[in-house]
């Protein structure tokens, strides 16, 4: 059930992004499986699939902004 839940979430956090940076969902997808958020979020050890949906987009907009992701453009 774990997995499930954690795939609607991360569905949610995509759809978020998409309308956050003003990109079609697909590309808010692969933007979104590039970044150590994801990474996170996948790993239980963070606890950040605890925290709310619009936590998590704080963190990738952070990441975003942080430059961390070199191919955001």
């Amino acid at each position: 059930m774990r997995k499930e839940v954690l795939w609607r979430k991360t569905s949610r956090i995509i759809i978020m992004l998409a309308a956050e940076l003003d990109i079609e969902p697909q590309r808010a997808l692969n933007l979104f499986y590039q970044t150590q958020t994801c990474r996170q979020l996948n790993d239980e050890r963070y606890g950040l699939h605890l925290m709310s949906d619009r936590y998590v987009l704080a963190n990738l907009i952070q990441e975003f902004r942080h430059g961390v992701l070199n191919s955001a453009n």
